[in-house]
Formats: structure tokens, sequence, C-alpha cells
């Protein structure tokens, strides 16, 4: 099967500026739909109209934001058809299945009950409105569910079994797809991340307010609500991060070691807290890996199998093997791949000329080999190496920006709740340019999520290279382009839409913005 190499990059890179368009509206859509039910549930128990009016403001703000959000999901769930056939052929009977249900279940619930919040206020009841945002809340977060469960299986892919017959791969327990323990720590972590952004985005904004000295009431009821909610999240966060790499430790040890910089695989393994790679550095080669670091000693063996004299594989390991440590090369699994696309291929034949006893010696010797058949795909043992620098420094930045927003959050609530948050204008400014950053750090995490996973479209089962449509490149190219355009006028237009509703301000407030 000939692969034209620039379809492959090209329906890539659409692929990923989709996705990453994308989550610039998910993770504050599922983050605020549970602050604005928090802000409405204060207002249904106590019944002052300050809440209400506090609700509704930010709820707008959510609407924009779910609107646009919406129309880059829907494409990139036709992407799989377009320019991923050979991936939904191969796998569709179980990536299919988690996102039929986010279909069927969550996002119709989120829909429905989105416009009984959004429009049912003073047509339903106080408790009828506060049940329709808290349902809003959990399906937003249920869709969030089913999207990384599919995404879960593919960086682990579990209880299923390869039809030789039909080429593709079965789903035989869904349990197992469910809970898969990659699936549930990527939910955790990419939800919490979520609600971090979205608690940043309520103080930042009302920062701005604060630093103007307008809406100062509405400002600090809010930023007393986000701040709270924010540290409980954020510290949430990185316990499921901790959980999340322990399960990248085991079941991707080749991302693992690109997060980290690990050519060389070591007992005690450090922990790199901060570093400059060595661009010049190759595989097997005797150049240090850094030009600059600052590590904590036995940090990552501790880190991946909380013991700190934990053997941790390096990139040199994975790539040409340890016996040591049995350890496979790349060589001998790319060899047993091999075996098993030709077994496939004299099964098939086999088949055709109605050959029983070939079929079943055929199908013996794939069996033997079928956990390789992906690596029978790759052309050289350095292909199942991702780009170290990209995964390391987006995951560096990722960690690096969660530890400055637990900060924020502790400090922002302590002056909040000591009435002295005016008082500290660095850190109004502070608050207010965290916004942005909180992005790159969803964008770093979903990066070192993917970028790390290379070249498998699914875990040592599929290449990317194998995973593309039978199509021509130039149709991928210019909706690539058009795909550019449009999102970013999106993302423009929810900008500008976003800074005049704020520049406007809670409007049913002002004759007491200064109290």
């Amino acid at each position: 099967m000939h692969i034209d190499p620039s379809l492959v990059e090209w329906s890539r890179a659409q692929f990923a500026l989709t996705a990453l368009y994308h989550w610039l509206f998910v993770p504050l859509t599922l983050g605020l739909t549970f602050l604005v039910a928090i802000m409405e549930t204060i207002y249904v128990k106590t019944g002052d109209e300050w809440w209400k009016k506090t609700t509704r403001f930010w709820m707008g703000l959510l609407a924009i934001n779910f609107a646009i959000g919406l129309a880059t999901g829907i494409i990139m769930e036709f992407e799989f058809g377009t320019n991923w056939s050979n991936y939904s052929w191969i796998v569709g009977d179980i990536f299919g299945a988690p996102l039929a249900i986010e279909g069927l279940m969550a996002f119709f619930m989120e829909s429905t009950f989105f416009a009984v919040m959004f429009f049912g206020w003073d047509k339903v009841s106080k408790r009828m409105h506060l049940l329709s945002t808290w349902l809003v809340a959990i399906g937003s977060n249920l869709s969030a569910l089913w999207i990384l469960v599919a995404n879960g299986w593919m960086q682990h892919p579990v209880g299923i079994r390869f039809n030789p017959d039909t080429a593709r791969n079965e789903m035989v327990d869904f349990w197992a797809v469910l809970f898969n323990p990659n699936a549930y720590s990527k939910f955790l972590h990419t939800i919490s991340s979520g609600y971090v952004l979205a608690s940043l985005f309520v103080i930042s904004i009302s920062a701005w307010y604060l630093l103007r000295r307008r809406d100062i009431q509405f400002a600090k009821r809010s930023i007393m609500v986000a701040a709270s909610f924010g540290l409980i999240v954020s510290l949430f966060n990185v316990t499921t991060g901790d959980d999340s790499a322990r399960h990248v430790a085991q079941d991707q040890p080749m991302k693992l070691a690109a997060m980290e910089g690990l050519y060389e695989g070591k007992s005690g393994a450090e922990i790199v807290t901060f570093g400059i790679l060595n661009p010049s550095k190759k595989v097997g080669d005797k150049q240090e890996p850094f030009l600059v670091k600052v590590a904590i000693p036995e940090g990552l063996s501790l880190l991946s199998y909380h013991r700190v004299d934990a053997y941790v594989p390096g990139i040199r390991e994975l790539v040409y093997g340890s016996k040591e440590h049995g350890i496979l090369s790349v060589a001998e699994k790319m060899k047993r791949g091999k075996e098993a696309v030709a077994a496939l291929a004299a099964y098939k034949a086999a088949k055709k000329a109605g050959d029983t006893a070939q079929m079943a010696a055929a199908k013996k010797r794939f069996e033997a080999n079928s956990a390789y058949l992906g690596y029978g795909y790759l052309k050289t043992p350095l292909q199942a190496v991702p780009s170290v620098p990209t995964t390391f420094y987006a995951f560096h930045t990722m960690v690096g920006l969660g530890t400055w927003f637990v900060l924020l959050f502790i400090v922002i609530l302590y002056f909040t709740m000591t009435d002295t948050l005016e008082r500290h204008r660095k850190w109004l400014w502070a608050a207010l340019f965290s916004l942005p950053l909180g992005y790159v750090a969803q964008e770093a995490g979903w990066i070192t999520a993917e970028v790390g996973r290379q070249p498998w479209a699914i875990q040592d089962m599929l290449p990317v290279g194998m995973a593309t449509s039978n199509i021509v490149t130039s149709p991928v190219m210019i909706t690539f382009w058009l795909f550019a355009i449009l999102f970013t006028a999106l993302l423009i237009a929810e900008v500008k839409i976003m800074t005049t509703q704020i520049k406007l301000g809670p409007v049913e407030l002002k004759e007491d913005s200064h109290v």
C-alpha cells in the first residue's frame, strides 16, 4: 500500500488545527457551567437578587463560548470520515461506540437543558431552573467523559480483538474500554484543568473590573467563588496529573521518556523541573541531552512507580532494546510485525483459494505476532520516537503554569477573604494576564498527549500513516487553509463579542456598583 507522505502530514496538520482551536472553547464550557451552577445555587438558597444578576452575566459569556465551540467540534468529528477513513474502518466498532453514546445521551441532555437554562428565567420555577443549570454542567462533563474514553482507548487499546476475516478490530469487552485506567485518569485530569481555566476566566475578568474601580461588589463576589473553586480543583488537578503520569509510564514509556528528555534509562531516575535540551543530541550517541537543567534526584522513579529505586527506561533502551530489563528492540518488534502482516496476507490468500489447512497455519502464525502488527508498517526503528523537544517543552510548560495557578489561587483567595485585594494591584494584574497562560497550559497538555504518542494513531497498533484516507493531497491542503480562516474568524468573533459584553458589564448592577 503506497502512502503519500504529504497527505499524512497535511491530514495531521488539519486535524491538529481543528483540535487546537476546538480546545480553546471546550475547557471554558466544562468549568464555567459548574461555576454558574454554584452561583445560581447561592441565589436560590439566599434569595439575594445580586447573585441572580451575577449568575446571568457569567451565563451570557458561557452561551457565547458554547455556541462557537460547537461549530469546531462538529467539523472535527467529520474529519474522521474525510481524512481518516482507514482509521474509522479498522477501529470504528470501538471508537464509534463512546462517541455515539456521547451524542445520544450527554450532548442531547446538555443541549436540551441549555435552552431552559438560558431562556427559562421567569418561565420556570427557581428550582427547575437551577436543576436545568446543574444538568447542563453534568451533561457537558458527560460529553467530555465519552470523548475522553475514546481518546484514552487510543492511548491504551484494551477490550478488543482483531478479526483477520474483516481486517478490523472488534470490541469484546465494553466495560474494559469504559474503565480503562488511562481513560479515567485522562478524563479527571482534563476536566479538572478545564475547571482551572474557568476559574482563571472569572478571576481575570473580575480583576479587570477592580483595576478600573467599577462593579466592585460583583467582582469581589465572583472572585470569592472562582478562587475557592479554583484552588480546590487545581489541587485535584495535581493529583490527577500524578495518576496520569503513572499510567503513561506503564503504557507509553516512550512518551514518558520524551516528556523528560530521558535518553538513557536508569534506576532512581531524576525528574527535570527545568531544562534546555541539546538540539544536536541523537539517540544512542554520547552527547549530554541537556545544555542546562535543574532536576530532583530520584523524582521520576518515584512519580512513575512510587519507588525511588525503580528503573525507568530511556529512549535508547526503548529503541534498541535491553535484555537486562526485558525490553524488546523496535527492530525486533518490526520483524514480528512484518511476520504478522505477511501471515495476514497469506490467510486472506488461503481463504480466497479455499485452502483451510493453509488458513489455519497462517492464522496461527498471525496470532503469535499480532501484538506487533502495527510495527510491521514502520520503516525504521527511530520512527518510533516522537518529537522529543516538542513533547518535553510542552509538558514542562503545562506543569510550570499549573504550579503558578495553584499559587495564584491561594494568594487571590487570601486577599479576598481579608478584604485587601483592591490594595494589591500587582496581583490583580497578575490575575488578569494569567488568563492567556491558562489557554497556553491547556494547549500544551494536549500537545504532550498527542505528539508524545507519535507515530501511533492507536498506541503500538496503528501508525498514523496507515490511518489516513486514500485521497489526493490537494483537497486536504485547501480545506486546511479554509478551516484556518474560518476558525480564526470564529475566534475573533468570540473575543469581540465577549469583550463588548465585558466592557458593558453587569448592566443591571450598575446603580449599586460601588457598594
